[in-house]
């Protein structure tokens, strides 16, 4: 396997934001970074816009500036803002049932369940108990009418619990209903085409070169498992265990890399981007929303709406706006910091598998976007995305509060 070096970092960095460079170079260094690209914008302006590394370890092929990369939950950021696109609209309520937009929905007990809930993870269907056919994620129409049936794992509202690979299919067909295009294509034309930004949900078969193959993290000790992992090995019924292993197969590794993967839409995991292409869709939230929402609903996003105990998926504490992720501070949990994300109390995006991150943070005026190829421990960030994230707000004049958050 080539070796990496901070030599292969290239890009360009404001002098003001120099401690993420050096940061971005003590990834490759000393955090075991292979390739990797990190991206801020304050105000809408680029200042920090970095590459390196290697996108195939295996025949030496370099990390470029148009690299991309699955950025696996990153993606239902770009989810939940199509939803909120059309709220700021006026076409879609937010508190309104599901079923007034997509009728199907209203079986099982779930004709009372608003829209809201599909966003902020209280609705109960984090996975479903059907076992799914090898490929399911690649049909729309089974995954979707199977969530249509399905029965929620809790009672709606009254608890939440994080829908890994559901949430882009309910969401997603909340925006196919309303608007009359599927996901990917309404993001494309409403997001990344007005915007200029790398980010594809459905990647065109032209693109496939360009996008660098990821590096599964080593399975879990299990002398050494989190209460998730304790889950999933112990009760094969609980919606754990199916989130992760009733997918047909999409979870399987090297599954993400294939090319059926990749031209599917999928809504919860399966965007392709950079890290220019994370900044650059929270830009325009982070500087008051034009083009893409108004004010109002800049601050709807950023409110918090889910954060009452320990996640019923996860079996960490967790919060959730409508569709983001908050500021969550696990580092004094049993499971450790790798379950953290440490951001400031305005900002909110969203965390993917092995590190992945894209935020706006409306005080700062500032959007963020770390991509990389080898995933790292946890549910939340590791040291690589987080010691960035912390860079950028030293670089600010932050400072760490008494329970070191950022303000």
């Amino acid at each position: 396997m080539a070796q990496v070096s901070p030599a292969v970092i290239d890009g360009t960095c404001d002098p003001r934001f120099e401690l993420v460079r050096q940061e971005f170079e003590r990834n490759f260094s000393q955090r075991g970074e292979v390739g990797a690209s990190a991206s801020i914008t304050i105000e809408g302006r680029s200042v920090v816009d970095l590459w390196g590394g290697l996108s195939d370890p295996e025949t030496g092929r370099l990390w470029e500036r148009d690299t991309t990369v699955v950025v696996w939950s990153c993606t239902k950021g770009a989810t939940a803002i199509c939803a909120h696109i059309l709220a700021s609209r006026g076409e879609l309520d937010l508190e309104a049932p599901v079923a007034k937009y997509w009728p199907d929905f209203a079986q099982s007990e779930k004709d009372e369940i608003p829209v809201r809930m599909l966003l902020n993870h209280q609705a109960g269907l984090a996975a479903v108990r059907r076992p799914l056919p090898p490929g399911a994620f690649y049909d729309w129409e089974l995954m979707t009418s199977t969530l249509a049936a399905e029965t929620p794992f809790w009672t709606p509202g009254v608890q939440h619990g994080y829908h890994g690979l559901t949430f882009g299919f309910l969401v997603g067909e909340v925006v196919r209903r309303v608007s009359g295009k599927s996901l990917g294509r309404f993001f494309k034309d409403e997001v990344a085409d007005r915007l200029g930004i790398d980010f594809q949900i459905g990647l065109p078969e032209s693109e496939e070169p360009r996008v660098s193959r990821c590096i599964p993290q080593p399975p879990p000790d299990p002398n050494n498992l989190t209460p998730m992992e304790q889950q999933v090995f112990s009760d094969p019924t609980s919606v754990t265990f199916l989130m992760l292993t009733n997918n047909g197969g999409y979870m399987m590794p090297g599954e993400c890399d294939t090319r059926a993967a990749h031209a599917a839409e999928i809504p919860s995991a399966g965007g392709i981007s950079n890290a220019r292409g994370l900044a650059g869709v929270y830009a325009p939230i982070a500087n008051g929303g034009g083009p893409l929402i108004d004010e109002g609903s800049v601050r709807r996003m950023g409110a918090v709406a889910s954060a009452s105990g320990s996640d019923a998926t996860l079996f960490v504490p967790t919060r959730f706006s409508l569709g983001f992720v908050k500021a969550t501070d696990n580092r004094r949990h049993p499971t450790g910091g790798n379950n953290s994300l440490i951001l400031s109390e305005e900002a909110f995006g969203h965390s993917g598998l092995g590190g992945s991150i894209g935020f706006a943070d409306p005080k700062a005026r500032m959007s963020f976007g770390y991509a990389m190829n080898k995933h790292g421990a946890g549910v939340g960030l590791n040291d690589r995305g987080q010691s960035l994230i912390d860079a950028a707000y030293r670089s600010l004049g932050f400072t760490t509060d008494a329970y070191g958050s950022w303000a």
